[in-house]
C-alpha cells in the first residue's frame, strides 16, 4: 500500500507541478498557478502521514517506508530547484521566455554545481533521517522499525560516496574536451 502510495504521490508532485505551469504561461491565471505549486507540499504530508498511520497501526516497516522518508526529504530539498527547472522550460516552450542555459560539463561552474548538489544532497539526507529517527522513536519498537535502520545507514553510505564524487570535481577538476 506504502509503496503505491509513493509511486502516487511521485506523479501527484509531477501534476502539480505541470498543471500549476500550464495554469501560468497557458491561460495566464497567477493565482490559480500559486495554489497548484503549494499543494506539492501537502503531496509530502499525505505521505509522511500514511507511512506514520500504517507503522503505528502494526505494519512492520519494510524498505518501502525507508524509500518514503528518503522521497519527503528529497521532495523537500529538490523540490524548488525541479520546479524551477520545469519553469524556466515552460516559459521557453509556452510563453516565448528565454531558451534555457545548459551547465557546463567541466571546469570551476561543474565543480561549484556538484557541490552545490552535495550540499542539497546533505539538506536531504538531514530531513530524510529526522523523519526515519521521529518514527523510530514514536513507533518504540525495535524489530518492528530495524529496516528504518538500515535505510540510514545505507543513506548515510550514499551521502559519503556522493561527497567523495562531488568534491572530487573541485580537486581535479574535469577539462572541456576539444
Amino acid at each position: 500500500m506504502i509503496g503505491w502510495l509513493i509511486i502516487l504521490c511521485e506523479v501527484g508532485f509531477w501534476v502539480f507541478v505541470i498543471a500549476g505551469l500550464f495554469a501560468r504561461y497557458v491561460m495566464k491565471k497567477e493565482k490559480l498557478s500559486a495554489i497548484l505549486l503549494i499543494c506539492t507540499p501537502v503531496v509530502d504530508l499525505v505521505l509522511l502521514i500514511a507511512t506514520v498511520i500504517d507503522l503505528k497501526n502494526g505494519a512492520t516497516a519494510t524498505v518501502i517506508h525507508g524509500i518514503a522518508a528518503i522521497y519527503i526529504g528529497v521532495s523537500i530539498s529538490f523540490g524548488h530547484q525541479m520546479i524551477r527547472w520545469a519553469d524556466v522550460r515552460f516559459a521557453y516552450y509556452f510563453a516565448n521566455g528565454p531558451k534555457p542555459v545548459k551547465k557546463k560539463k567541466y571546469g570551476k561552474e561543474f565543480a561549484k554545481s556538484e557541490r552545490q548538489g552535495w550540499y542539497r544532497h546533505l539538506i536531504a539526507w538531514l530531513i530524510g533521517c529526522s523523519f526515519l529517527a521521529s518514527i523510530i522513536w514514536y513507533i518504540n519498537n525495535e524489530q518492528q522499525t530495524a529496516q528504518l535502520t538500515q535505510i540510514f545507514l545505507i543513506w548515510s553510505l550514499v551521502l559519503a560516496i556522493d561527497f567523495v564524487i562531488s568534491f572530487s570535481y573541485t580537486i581535479f577538476p574535469k577539462k572541456q574536451q576539444a
